[in-house]
């Protein structure tokens, strides 16, 4: 059964790929309520998961024809749209300086005055463990973990290979991990 959802809805991306309206009208009836609650888990809002989840289809009837059967599932490649335009989004609201910037932010709110001196501690530990890191190291895991950028994304800005962003990363978060352990 989920092996024929998953060929129905590779079907209806082609067919879209071709301007198929009415197949662009099942991929959004069998496809928009897993893609609303993607836009709801990052962005909270119903109003701004909606309008999310309008861009979304857009780029899917533009970019149809960008997805490939390459074995990955076909909601995976639409809940990466999703989630994708989603992050763009909130990224618009808040800017990544915001965070570096005011370290305070991250202290949720309500926090007794113990709590949030820990957590503006923690914060202070994770910028200084960040500058410890080289420029491009820094940068990658920046953008990948604080502005949602995808690993292909920040291969092709920093133009090294694909499994080099990986690594970056990978040894990045194991010398953050290392430095906030000390």
């Amino acid at each position: 059964m989920i092996h024929d959802q998953r060929d129905e809805i590779e079907t209806l991306i082609a067919q879209v790929a071709l301007g198929n309206q009415v197949a662009f009208s099942r991929l959004y009836d069998a496809t928009s309520g897993k893609l609303l609650a993607v836009c709801m888990r990052v962005l909270s809002e119903r109003a701004a998961a909606e309008d999310a989840m309008q861009e979304v289809y857009v780029k899917v009837w533009k970019n149809a024809d960008r997805y490939q059967v390459m074995g990955h599932s076909p909601m995976s490649w639409l809940i990466t749209v999703a989630r994708n335009t989603a992050i763009d989004r909130l990224r618009s609201r808040k800017t990544h300086d915001d965070i570096a910037n005011h370290g305070e932010r991250i202290a949720a709110p309500g926090l007794s005055p113990e709590q949030s001196a820990i957590a503006a501690s923690e914060t202070k530990r994770i910028i200084e463990c960040m500058d410890e890191l080289g420029a491009d190291k820094r940068a990658a895991i920046s953008g990948a973990y604080l502005d949602g950028a995808s690993y292909k994304d920040l291969s092709d800005q920093f133009d090294v290979p694909l499994n080099t962003m990986r690594t970056w990363l990978r040894r990045g978060l194991a010398a953050l991990r290392e430095c906030m352990s000390r």
